[in-house]
């Protein structure tokens, strides 16, 4: 099943790009709402073959997955890779420059079952589709605000 969305961002291109590639603040985020994050290589700087084990609670029951960082073009993309024992998942960030301080952002995540009971899943799922990318299509734009928000604190300080 895959999500796709675009949000226009009135942030120049290479700093919207260091915002998404702030993998400690996020980190630091999910850790606030009760996920436990480990890191999984040793590199100092983000680059291909960075990586994460996550353990959060997703609808319900605690899910273990990791995260592996598997494109770094900057400023243009970063795709990940995330598996789980029931699924995986390919994640990409992509950005365009629109214009000196104007960026578009195309968000993409597919999610391929790799389970019986997460093929079952996927089929409710895909019969709630107008609901799901409503939803995907939201937490997007709250995330673009957000980091409008952040650049915006950047430039005061």
């Amino acid at each position: 099943m895959k999500f796709s969305t675009k949000e226009d961002l009135e942030i120049p291109i290479e700093e919207t790009f260091g915002l998404l590639s702030d993998f400690e603040s996020f980190e630091r985020a999910g850790m606030r709402h009760g996920a436990e994050i480990s890191r999984t290589d040793k590199l100092t700087t983000p680059s291909v073959g960075m990586g994460w084990k996550v353990r959060a609670t997703m609808r319900g029951k605690p899910r273990n997955f990791t995260i592996e960082l598997s494109e770094y073009d900057r400023p243009n993309q970063m795709t990940f890779n995330v598996n789980s024992k029931n699924v995986k998942a390919h994640f990409l960030v992509e950005l365009v420059a629109l214009s000196r301080n104007r960026t578009r952002m195309r968000v993409e995540l597919d999610v391929r079952p790799r389970t019986l009971s997460a093929r079952l899943l996927m089929q409710s799922a895909k019969l709630a589709r107008n609901t799901l990318n409503r939803r995907y299509k939201n937490r997007i734009s709250h995330f673009a605000t957000d980091l409008e928000d952040r650049h915006k604190r950047n430039l005061k300080a």
